[in-house]
């Protein structure tokens, strides 16, 4: 299933994200369809979409859930919208394992 939501690129993958600000907490929702209908990862954080503070929070959210240093997940693009793509750095199929654990541990 993360095969649709993360797409391998040079040097990593590229995820799909729908995030949601000002959320009462810092979670992972699962799989969702973004506003162009593509399937994204649902993400909430209680940061405010203010001066890259929910950017900031997705970031910091996505590399502890995949355990990831936080300096290799970075949002390349979607930076003012709710869809936005994440770029993972690392190795793609050990990056979409740790999705599908992620994933699946949520049932």
């Amino acid at each position: 299933m993360s095969a649709t939501i993360a797409s391998p690129v040079s040097g990593g993958l590229r995820l799909a994200v729908r995030l949601t600000p000002k959320s009462s907490a810092d979670r992972l929702l699962g799989i969702v369809t973004d506003d162009a209908g593509r399937p994204a990862l649902k993400v909430a954080v209680t940061a405010a979409p203010e001066a890259g503070k929910a950017n900031a929070a997705l970031e910091k959210l996505l590399a502890k859930a995949l355990g990831l240093p936080r300096t290799t997940v970075s949002v390349v693009s979607g930076h003012t919208n709710r869809s936005k793509l994440v770029h993972l750095a690392g190795d793609p199929p050990d990056l979409l394992a740790r999705i599908e654990r992620v994933l699946g541990e949520q049932g």
